[in-house]
């Protein structure tokens, strides 16, 4: 490997605790990066090097390796895998690459493609952090030895009175708090976000010319790694061959208004592509029913919704849920949180009350929680079934 400059390796202030939070020095503290072949970990590797950390970097093959070459937008793919090995040479520390494809498909693919036939509009990053990024490659980590492991992710950890905390990234163009609702404590305990308290993009992006680093320039990546162009039907189909069955387009009471070409095509809240115009007032997609193979369509005022039903809770409060809190609430990446009251129901479940109604809730996305003052993240669930209210 190449040996890093000297201008990359200059130690930390000797103190009490490290910047990372541990009462040693850097050089005695064992970090593993998780390693996309990105900017943002290709800065924060660098950047725990150049503070005098034992870096190590790891990065996941998650498909296949020659179909991931020709894929550009992609992350974990073959030409990511090079250039964070080039990151790793350029600065001077080991970088593995472990082969997670079978994992990968297992835990998220196969689990994607199940939600969209039954109706579903899956969030596959998330699950891609909580089932194999914070919890196989966590695990790495630990059997590497290491003391944490840190991420390129738009996130913060503070230390609070009863653990660590979550919270919202400083640049709110680039929290990323929607799609690590599931980081449960434990994981939280273990993980650094070294870049959550950057101003911008342009401030990862200037760190990274200043290591050298080729990939100061490279675009960001798309959400969906295995999704090309964001065609999921085409996905959906090479998954479940013949499970895209056509079927009718119907409104609220049920009268046939047209008919389509299987329910994987359409998501809550659409309103374009329904091949049902001339009916007077716009109409959405406002239920999907897998089982009887139908598009239910209505007025826009049909898909507001007040009570959103949540499963598989993960709850990052200080106190245990229970009662009713006050907390605001994010239905959809895009959206910023809205006012709303929790209410545990019991077994990982809980009921969301927005206190404004919000369009478009859809099952499978994620419900993540937010404090009422303040960016601390509480946690979040899944999306179970729409009710109205």
């Amino acid at each position: 490997m190449t040996a890093p400059s000297p201008s990359l390796r200059h130690a930390a202030p000797d103190s009490t605790m490290n910047s990372l939070g541990f009462a040693k020095p850097p050089a005695q503290t064992r970090v593993v990066v998780a390693m996309s072949g990105g900017v943002d970990s290709s800065v924060v590797a660098a950047m725990l090097a150049a503070q005098g950390y034992d870096v190590i970097g790891v990065t996941l093959q998650l498909y296949d390796h020659g179909a991931a070459l020709a894929k550009k937008g992609a992350c974990c793919a073959g030409q990511d895998i090079h250039d964070a090995r080039r990151v790793a040479e350029r600065i001077g520390f080991p970088h593995y690459v472990l082969d997670y494809e079978n994992r990968f498909r297992e835990s998220v693919i196969e689990e994607f493609a199940d939600a969209y036939l039954a109706g579903a509009t899956p969030v596959p990053c998330i699950r891609c952090n909580e089932r194999v990024k914070f919890r196989d490659l966590l695990e790495t980590a630990r059997e590497l030895d290491a003391d944490c492991m840190a991420t390129g992710h738009y996130i913060r950890r503070f230390d609070g009175a009863k653990g660590a905390e979550l919270h919202m990234a400083a640049d709110p163009n680039r929290d990323q708090s929607y799609f690590l609702f599931s980081t449960t404590q434990e994981q939280l305990d273990f993980l650094r976000f070294p870049l959550g308290g950057l101003a911008s993009k342009a401030e990862t992006r200037a760190l990274a010319a200043q290591y050298g680093l080729a990939v100061a320039d490279k675009p960001d990546s798309q959400d969906i790694c295995f999704v090309p162009n964001g065609d999921y039907a085409s996905v959906i189909e090479k998954l479940r061959p013949g499970a895209a069955d056509p079927g009718e387009i119907v409104d609220m009471d049920g009268q046939v208004l047209g008919t389509h070409r299987g329910v994987i095509h359409y998501t809550i809240g659409q309103r374009r592509g329904l091949g049902i115009g001339g009916l007077g007032d716009p109409l959405y997609v406002v239920r999907l029913e897998p089982e009887t193979r139908r598009v239910v369509v209505g007025p826009k005022q049909a898909l507001a919704t007040r009570i959103v039903p949540v499963t598989e809770v993960n709850w990052l409060g200080d106190e245990p849920l229970a009662g009713e809190i006050p907390i605001t609430a994010r239905i959809r990446s895009t959206r910023p949180p809205r006012p709303a009251i929790l209410r545990a129901t019991g077994d990982g479940r809980a009921e969301v009350e927005l206190l404004a109604p919000e369009e478009g809730v859809s099952p499978g996305q994620a419900c993540v929680f937010y404090a009422t003052e303040g960016s601390r993240v509480l946690g979040g669930g899944w999306i179970a079934h729409r009710r109205g209210g």
